[in-house]
């Protein structure tokens, strides 16, 4: 009596560090992810506190370059959900970036043409600044919805075209609306959280007064940061799972194949394209509390570019890799600023070193860093676990499993 076996083990074989990280996650319960998940979180938040020798910053304060990352990993995600997610590709993000700051200026400046005194009731104190965050989201959220109506009937280059042409739109105004935005003089003395006020630091710790000692301001906003991405990703994480998410996904793979399976494509890109916008109206209310002052020159086109690189190099479609491109574009330069090469800083290079670095992408590895993998949504860990069961021989006579 001879028995065959079905030999399975090469179907799954990791290829490459990056599968045998994702089998490895993938092996886990969803405690075990939450406990690795919260472990990792609580490292990222003490590194500006342990300061390891090999990757802080030397010419620049680390709090402050990790701040500015958690605040450009807020961007990606926004961005990753127009571009990788729902697979629009939008030029002019720095638009949404720009109204959401804009909006905090304007209500809490002093120097805002708005008010004609310092008291601007619930968007002045301490709180000034916290009550006009969700104001930010929601009018960046309108502005995505007037401006995702009449335009996301196009497609591609079209598309590409359009969103591009709206970033420079609103930073035109914001440069020539003098009796709105000040022009080019900008807005100063933004609001921002006055919390911990003490006999150092008057004016709390997110003052950027507060620059002696471990816990600067910079280390504070970089753990507001940090609290906001994770409550982005779990929204963001929720909607993957849901019928949005994987309407996204058809329209990305395939528009018109996705809308002839019954899919309302213009319904849910408009969605993407709305939540997209407030969580960059969110990211631009985080920029204007942080540097407390609000000008044209830092919404530029260019801007725009290095937010899709951070998507393109990590990973579009993949949160975590999109953060992980984020923080490549703004560690990067920050590390390197003390470098000299001739006269000249070889951080003032970066835009050469990402020229360099997207092409050598495109080349060997076009996907991004960490590509996003194509994975059953909706039982997915049942039938991923089906699907690894090892099978018992089976009798070649009968037919049947033999027996253990």
């Amino acid at each position: 009596m001879s028995t065959q076996t079905t030999d399975l083990s090469g179907l799954d074989a990791p290829r490459g560090l990056g599968d045998r990280i994702r089998t490895w996650w993938n092996e886990l319960s969803r405690p075990g992810q939450w406990g690795v998940g919260v472990v990792g979180f609580v490292l990222l938040a003490l590194l500006p506190i342990i300061k390891p020798p090999l990757i802080t910053t030397t010419a620049t304060d680390f709090g402050g370059t990790l701040a500015q990352f958690a605040m450009v990993a807020l961007i990606a995600i926004g961005l990753n959900v127009v571009v990788g997610q729902a697979g629009m590709l939008d030029l002019g993000y720095v638009g949404f970036y720009a109204v959401g700051a804009y909006v905090v200026a304007l209500m809490t400046s002093p120097a805002s043409p708005i008010w004609h005194s310092a008291h601007h009731g619930i968007f002045s104190g301490p709180w000034g600044w916290l009550a006009c965050v969700p104001l930010a989201i929601v009018i960046t959220g309108i502005t995505g919805l007037i401006l995702g109506t009449p335009t996301l009937r196009v497609r591609g280059d079209y598309l590409a075209i359009v969103t591009l042409g709206f970033g420079e739109i609103v930073r035109l105004f914001a440069d020539n609306l003098t009796d709105v935005t000040n022009g080019p003089a900008g807005l100063q003395g933004v609001l921002f959280p006055e919390i911990g006020r003490s006999a150092t630091n008057p004016d709390g710790v997110f003052a950027q007064s507060n620059n002696s000692g471990t816990l600067t301001s910079g280390v504070w906003w970089y753990w507001l940061g940090l609290v906001l991405v994770v409550l982005v990703l779990l929204i963001i994480g929720n909607l993957e799972r849901s019928r949005v998410g994987r309407s996204w996904v058809a329209i990305r793979e395939d528009e018109d194949a996705a809308e002839i399976m019954g899919v309302p494509t213009f319904k849910y890109k408009l969605w993407a394209f709305v939540i997209g916008a407030g969580i960059g109206g969110l990211s631009g209310a985080v920029y204007a509390g942080q540097v407390q002052y609000v000008d044209p020159k830092a919404f530029t086109v260019i801007n725009s570019m290095l937010f899709l690189c951070a998507v393109v190099l990590g990973g579009q479609g993949n949160k975590l890799g999109v953060i992980v491109g984020a923080f490549i574009i703004v560690y990067l330069p920050a590390r390197v600023q003390g470098i000299q090469v001739g006269d000249q800083s070889l951080g003032d290079y970066k835009y050469l070193f990402f020229g360099i670095a997207l092409i050598t992408l495109m080349i060997f590895r076009p996907q991004g860093l960490f590509p996003a993998r194509a994975k059953l949504i909706t039982f997915g860990r049942r039938v991923y676990a089906a699907v690894r069961r090892v099978p018992h021989p089976v009798d070649a006579t009968t037919g049947e499993e033999a027996k253990a």
